[in-house]
């Protein structure tokens, strides 16, 4: 691997850019129109999230403790860092990609799980599976189904749940503050406008990610033309070859991957997209796989 310079400047700018426009938003956010800050709004939440998956792997810097402290502030509400942090590196162990017990960014559901569920539970997760439904229920379904399995490690006192959420309510009371008691913005507005919509953003990158395949290789996708999105996800959308080099930044992999294109798609079994209007043209209210997982019983 190359070696990797001590300040990575433009993570680091970008990062400045993030927060800054963050604060400058949520300032002046009566002065523009509703539709336009959720359109901003969603964007910087989804785009510190990509921001969070960027310092995980080790930028911009090579202190993890001033990595973490750039990716650490709660701007979403509902994803303490520590948590996404590990459940992410977990998730990049690709001999697990997908499955339903060991992958923790799994959308598939065992057999065995799928038989106690009714039928309007199915008919929704179905519907999960489709783009529309990702992009509209899907927030819901998994900040719901996140927040519903963490109280209950709350509960129990399992491991570190406790300090973390603990930590965690901290950031989250000071973005409220600022939101809400200095800005003035009402919570249900931030809580759709940022939130909700940010989410949503999220959902469309991951939505065409992984899908299961017998040869794990072949479970990572690539959307190649990521355009205005490919900045959004930082490039996220070459997605083989982030799980290949995690610990590239951002900023150099297209290169990386025009130079690797042709084993990379090899690698895949060519499952390429040519952008994310093809991922929708394919996808929009037709399921992208069956919730159940083939394998997992």
């Amino acid at each position: 691997m190359p070696h990797s310079p001590r300040l990575e400047w433009p993570t680091i700018g970008l990062a400045v850019l993030i927060y800054g426009s963050w604060l400058a938003l949520t300032w002046w956010w009566e002065a523009v129109p509703f539709l336009a800050l959720c359109a901003v709004g969603g964007w910087l939440i989804a785009w510190q999230g990509s921001l969070q998956h960027e310092v995980m792997h080790g930028h911009p810097t090579r202190s993890r403790r001033i990595n973490d402290a750039v990716g650490w502030p709660p701007l979403s509400l509902w994803l303490p860092y520590p948590i996404y942090r590990s459940s992410h590196l977990r998730h990049h162990r690709d001999e697990h990609l997908t499955d339903p017990i060991e992958d923790p960014e799994s959308v598939y559901l065992r057999q065995t799980d799928w038989d106690r569920l009714g039928g309007l539970t199915r008919l929704v997760l179905r519907f999960n599976m489709t783009l529309v439904g990702r992009l509209t229920l899907g927030p819901l379904i998994m900040i719901g189904g996140f927040l519903w399995t963490e109280a209950g490690a709350v509960w129990r006192g399992e491991g570190k749940a406790r300090p973390v959420w603990a930590r965690h309510a901290l950031g989250v009371a000071a973005v409220l503050v600022w939101v809400v008691g200095v800005c003035g913005m009402p919570l249900a507005t931030y809580l759709f406008a940022f939130v909700y919509v940010g989410a949503a953003l999220t959902r469309l990158r991951s939505f065409a990610e992984h899908r299961f395949a017998e040869e794990h290789e072949e479970r990572t996708a690539i959307v190649e033309k990521g355009g205005l999105l490919g900045l959004l996800y930082l490039n996220n959308n070459l997605h083989v070859l982030h799980h290949l080099r995690p610990h590239v930044p951002w900023y150099r992999l297209p290169a990386l991957y025009r130079d690797e294109r042709e084993d990379l798609v090899e690698r895949n079994g060519g499952l390429v997209y040519a952008g994310y209007l093809d991922v929708a043209r394919r996808f929009l209210v037709r399921a992208h796989d069956d919730p159940r997982h083939p394998k997992a019983s």
